[in-house]
């Protein structure tokens, strides 16, 4: 009598095995997405911050001044001069209504704008500091502030405040 052949299949175990093996490898792998997700989004913050220097900058060349004679920083929202100068909502500052920045909804992981201030990646607010008497000194924050802890030697700082570091976007014109 012939013997038996067990049939071909998998076992329970080796079933368990072949997931506990995957679970390993995804653990592994999350760190480094994560990683490159982070990347992604301070990445898209620093382009934020380098468009919103050169709008200004922009704007300056265009009208022969800044969109702003506030020395103190400024929160880029709706209800900031330089924010609506530079998406042309204000004739008095912008009178040939040129578009110096666009901003898109806010989307997550993107930044955007969100309850009419416009944020980085991260949801935290913009700030814009302007040199608004041409001492050639803007009084900007180095430590993801709202205040100005610093000054530097340009017309136009920006920067997001997040207080994490490694978050942390700037860009001097």
């Amino acid at each position: 009598m012939p013997a038996l052949k067990s049939p071909r299949g998998f076992t329970v175990i080796e079933l368990l095995v072949v997931i506990a093996i995957i679970a390993i490898l995804m653990t592994l792998l999350f760190p480094a997405v994560q990683s490159a997700l982070d990347a992604a989004k301070k990445a898209q913050a620093k382009n934020d911050v380098t468009q919103i220097a050169t709008a200004m900058v922009a704007f300056d060349t265009e009208y022969g001044r800044l969109p702003s004679a506030n020395p103190a920083p400024e929160e880029l929202n709706f209800g900031a001069a330089p924010y609506n100068a530079l998406i042309a909502s204000n004739d008095s500052l912008n009178p040939r209504k040129i578009i110096f920045l666009e901003v898109l909804s806010y989307k997550r992981g993107k930044g955007g704008i969100s309850n009419g201030i416009f944020v980085d990646p991260w949801a935290n607010s913009y700030y814009v500091g302007v040199d608004s008497d041409y001492d050639n000194q803007v009084g900007v924050s180095t430590n993801g502030g709202t205040a100005s802890d610093s000054t530097i030697m340009k017309k136009v700082g920006v920067w997001n405040n997040n207080p994490n570091k490694r978050q942390q976007v700037r860009s001097w014109d």
